[in-house]
């Protein structure tokens, strides 16, 4: 089962990638917040499972600096839209730990495997 990752940039999704190889899966973070291509998750990946990884604009600013404006946020968030909208699991990572963020991704595959929705 091949898994992308998608979402802002300061989201997690290196993390979590990491936290998902170092288990075994089959999966790559998508850099979807910088293509003006909606459909490049599913172009370059064909994942069968896409994870969305959702932040603020102000976390992320918190989480890494940046001199992003509010346009810019928007702009990037519209790129992603696509993403959003056909994400299999969307975790808003804004109160989590990373550790938090890897568990919730696991129980949801977890239930995948075992065709449960």
């Amino acid at each position: 089962m091949l898994i992308a990752v998608v979402g802002p940039c300061a989201s997690g999704k290196s993390t979590l990638v990491e936290g998902l190889k170092a288990r075994g899966y089959d999966v790559h973070e998508v850099n979807q917040e910088h293509s003006y291509v909606p459909t490049m998750w599913q172009r370059f990946t064909k994942p069968d499972l896409l994870i969305y990884l959702d932040v603020s604009q102000e976390v992320a600013s918190e989480r890494r600096s940046s001199e992003a404006d509010a346009a810019w946020w928007d702009a990037l968030n519209e790129r992603l839209e696509h993403a959003l909208e056909h994400a299999d699991l969307t975790i808003e990572t804004d109160d989590l730990t990373p550790e938090e963020v890897l568990r919730t991704a696991l129980s949801f595959l977890e239930h995948q495997e075992e065709g449960q929705p």
